[in-house]
């Protein structure tokens, strides 16, 4: 089993849109996370906003990790926050995936020419803020020139929030042509890894089944699947300090070893790293609880045998 780390490195104003300035006090803790990694050897993609990529501080910090190859750099879309910023500030134009394709095509364009200009670097991966990702945006990855995209959550719904529907999809990775992002193509062009989500339980598709049926429509007011996850009959669970502690992380791990998934994908925001940024981390013992259970989960990790690899060297396995 192998596993990658994928953070989406982004401005402190976790969700706020389109305002006209930016603090980036998260990416000064980044340094002291990276020295944890250092000591498992894990060289994590930083998935960049496009004002991470224009803040000068910012980028001095990311730079100096970048330039010893302990990491590497990748693209975050905003779209309420990369130019240009032509489209309506809604809800909806949030996610990416609700803009035309044009409008993706300029944001993501503008955005990975700037990650390049700060870096010296050509980002091969992406993800979506928000998760906003469809076929339209997998079109214009391609036309950039990207070769992994890491946007799908397997088994999330977003449409309430006016996203997509992913509660088809498991977490394996899969190539695929930019004719379908939805759908595996052993000859297509780009590489999903979604971040890792699935259940602690036997026979993953089933436990989605029932999940669906217990969440939606006037059956969720029973509140059946917190009961079925209080019983540990139901837990579906995100490889992610962020919402997850290290005994449920090594557990979705085990079983997506008993599964046969050979990848496992963990994930998180940078803002987490300071208290008060996001609503995973609010409090200082949350911001010590979420390095912990990181710090705990590679353990577990190095003491079974998982190799850390690359984002880009998944490229490698398929």
């Amino acid at each position: 089993m192998k596993l990658v780390v994928t953070i989406d490195t982004e401005e402190d104003n976790w969700g706020s849109l389109r305002l006209t300035h930016y603090s980036f006090d998260n990416i000064a803790r980044i340094p002291a996370l990276q020295e944890m990694f250092d000591r498992f050897n894990v060289k994590p993609t930083y998935l960049m906003t496009y004002p991470v990529a224009t803040d000068e501080k910012a980028v001095g910090i990311l730079a100096e990790i970048a330039a010893a190859d302990r990491c590497e750099i990748g693209a975050h879309c905003h779209p309420w926050n990369t130019p240009p910023l032509a489209e309506e500030n809604t809800a909806a134009n949030s996610m990416l995936c609700n803009l035309s394709p044009d409008s993706q095509y300029a944001k993501m364009k503008s955005l990975k020419e700037t990650i390049g200009a700060a870096f010296a670097v050509e980002p091969l991966s992406f993800r979506s803020g928000r998760f906003g990702y469809n076929t339209a945006v997998a079109r214009n990855l391609q036309r950039l020139g990207y070769k992994i995209d890491t946007s799908i959550t397997p088994y999330v719904n977003w449409t309430s929030d006016h996203g997509p529907d992913f509660t088809r999809i498991s977490p394996r990775p899969f190539r695929f042509s930019s004719d379908d992002a939805l759908e595996e193509c052993a000859t297509g062009e780009l590489i999903e890894v979604p971040p890792t989500i699935g259940f602690l339980q036997r026979d993953f598709a089933r436990r989605n089944y029932i999940f669906n049926a217990v969440t939606r429509g006037p059956i969720s007011r029973l509140r059946l699947a917190w009961l079925l996850g209080q019983a540990r009959l139901l837990n579906k669970a995100w490889l992610s300090p962020e919402v997850s502690d290290s005994r449920t992380m090594i557990e979705l791990a085990q079983s997506m070893r008993r599964h046969g998934y050979g990848l496992l994908n963990l994930t998180f925001h940078s803002p987490s790293l300071k208290a008060g940024l996001t609503p995973f981390t609010t409090t200082k013992s949350d911001e010590k609880l979420f390095c912990q259970h990181l710090r705990e989960f590679l353990v577990f990790a190095q003491d079974t045998g998982i190799e850390v690899i690359k984002l880009s060297d998944v490229q490698k396995l398929f």
